[in-house]
């Protein structure tokens, strides 16, 4: 299987992650849309992705979602794959931290994938097909020290994708949880510091850490073989990241809670 024919939206596609996956997906005869705010960036990529449809807006703008859906919607003649991998990190200690800057990436890592996903959920519904995928972390799974914002975040992203699988899964749609560990992009500069600067310097782990490539090409392959929880990690990390899996019989348990007329239940007891 592949993504052949396809087409796929990436958010955050100028770097990194995201545009490691687009080149990925491009090369599987994929169609790719690509989001993000540095409009030459993605530019570049789409020099190496075929037919691409370059699809600049801030994230944080809820206001020009519908507009921006609707485009896309309307270039690919439909959706396939949504791939909300937009956001920010961090690196300070909470207690040093300007409360701003849990606003910020709050609103970048879990409002923004939220509000994308929203727009776009209703056509998808409708058409009866789609996959949604969330890009989470590993500390999405497990706090770590110095990230309080961003756990929180990525916590909460995995929830909705969990919830959201289990209302739609029924629909023909298909939800993804991702969860990189360390991978080598420019996450750990771009991190925001206690008075929400950029942070400006890499850690060691992250510059060691797995090539974009290699982590777009895995979990391509984990989303075609319907893995819902997908962990791209390595040494402690995956460890960590396995630890916390959620299994799969509790997963398909609450997916089944919509077959078996959770939504009517729950409306009769509210009367």
């Amino acid at each position: 299987m592949t993504f052949a024919g396809q087409a796929a939206w990436i958010t955050g596609a100028s770097s990194g992650i995201g545009a490691a996956l687009a080149r990925a997906l491009a090369a599987q005869g994929a169609r790719v849309v690509l989001s993000g705010r540095n409009v030459a960036a993605l530019e570049e990529v789409a020099a190496d992705c075929g037919e691409t449809l370059v699809l600049p807006f801030e994230t944080t703008n809820h206001a020009a979602l519908p507009a921006a859906v609707a485009q896309a919607w309307d270039w690919s003649g439909g959706v396939d794959l949504l791939v909300n991998n937009a956001g920010i990190s961090q690196r300070s200690l909470a207690q040093d931290t300007d409360f701003s800057v849990y606003e910020r990436i709050i609103a970048v890592d879990l409002l923004a994938p939220i509000a994308l996903t929203q727009a776009l959920l209703p056509q998808m519904i409708a058409r009866g097909s789609g996959r949604i995928a969330m890009i989470s972390s590993i500390a999405g799974k497990v706090g770590v020290p110095m990230r309080t914002a961003y756990c929180a975040a990525k916590f909460g992203i995995a929830g909705y994708a969990d919830a959201l699988r289990a209302e739609v899964a029924h629909r023909g749609l298909q939800v993804h949880n991702i969860y990189p560990g360390s991978v080598a992009t420019e996450v750990s500069r771009n991190a925001l510091t206690s008075d929400g600067s950029r942070r400006g310097v890499s850690d060691r782990v992250i510059d060691n850490g797995i090539p974009p490539a290699s982590a777009a090409e895995q979990m391509i392959a984990e989303m075609l073989a319907g893995n819902r929880e997908i962990i791209i990690a390595e040494g402690a990390e995956k460890a960590m990241g396995e630890a916390r899996r959620t299994p799969d019989a509790l997963l398909d348990q609450i997916g089944s809670f919509m077959a078996a007329g959770y939504v009517q239940r729950m409306n009769e007891g509210a009367q």
